[in-house]
């Protein structure tokens, strides 16, 4: 990454440790609130504990990172030599964790650009990437900002679930689609769309529904040259089947990423979430 600007990204990005080592991005952990006891992302509670904890109907919550722990980024950053830093966000929609980057970014002893990219998940995890690229190249605050906007405009992100119930609880859906679902007995097909989870299809059965999604994902990268995500929660075998259909059906793919959610969106998604990310190259 170019000395002058540091890329910080939020756990909710789910890029592999070695690729944010490689590339110098940071990351700032959300809370998980299991029971009574707070946890970060990624060092505190796996996605396995947080899947166990759901099929056991304990109480899961989620909650943003404090200004607190931003402006402690970002003072590292600075005192690693950076000029400013370009801060990377899952969707507002879904979090207050860009508020928290924008309070802590006003008193930051360097320029901090906070981007909300409308994302989660590697949807976001390609946007940090396409950022510290563009500064790894040489480029300021604004070409690593323009590269991310350009990757999340080319991203888009579907997935299935077994039930909606988590996401409703959560708020992340309307309680009428969820009830609906609920009614009809339907296996929901969702997108993300504007920064917020829409339903795009419903469909009878947990098969169908996993083979509509891949036809979706495939039909969506086309021929142009994509990366693409494929992520769970306590189904990995469905996500080794899609990931292997994907390799053999979509013409363009440069990377394939095949990866568990952390425990911030599992909280929300629940056990038998797949999920897929195309982002044009």
């Amino acid at each position: 990454m170019s000395r002058h600007v540091a890329i910080v990204t939020d756990s909710t990005a789910y890029l592999p440790r070695p690729t944010m080592e490689r590339h110098g991005i940071t990351a700032v952990p959300l809370t998980v609130v299991l029971g009574d006891r707070a946890l970060e992302e990624g060092t505190e509670i796996s996605a396995r504990s947080l899947a166990l904890a759901l099929q056991k109907r304990h109480s899961v919550t989620t909650s943003r990172p404090s200004p607190e722990v931003f402006a402690a980024a970002y003072r590292a950053a600075a005192d690693a030599g950076a000029d400013a830093v370009v801060s990377l966000h899952l969707s507002a929609e879904f979090s207050g964790t860009y508020d928290a980057a924008q309070l802590a970014a006003k008193d930051a002893p360097i320029p901090v650009h906070v981007v909300d990219t409308g994302m989660v998940a590697m949807a976001l995890g390609f946007c940090a990437l396409a950022a510290a690229e563009a500064a790894e190249a040489g480029g300021g605050p604004d070409e690593a900002v323009s590269a991310a906007e350009k990757r999340a405009a080319g991203t888009s992100a579907y997935f299935y679930v077994d039930t909606l119930d988590y996401l409703r609880r959560g708020g992340r859906i309307g309680t009428a689609q969820a009830l609906l679902g609920s009614a009809l007995a339907v296996k929901p097909i969702l997108e993300l769309d504007g920064g917020r989870i829409e339903m795009l299809e419903k469909v009878r059965t947990a098969s169908k529904a996993i083979a509509r999604l891949e036809e979706i994902v495939v039909d969506r990268a086309g021929a142009a040259p994509v990366d693409i995500a494929v992520h769970h929660l306590a189904a990995p075998e469905r996500a080794d089947r899609l990931a292997e259909r994907l390799r053999e059906r979509v013409p363009g793919l440069v990377d394939l990423h095949v990866s568990e959610v952390g425990a911030v969106i599992g909280a929300h998604t629940g056990p038998g979430l797949l999920g897929a990310v195309i982002s044009l190259r």
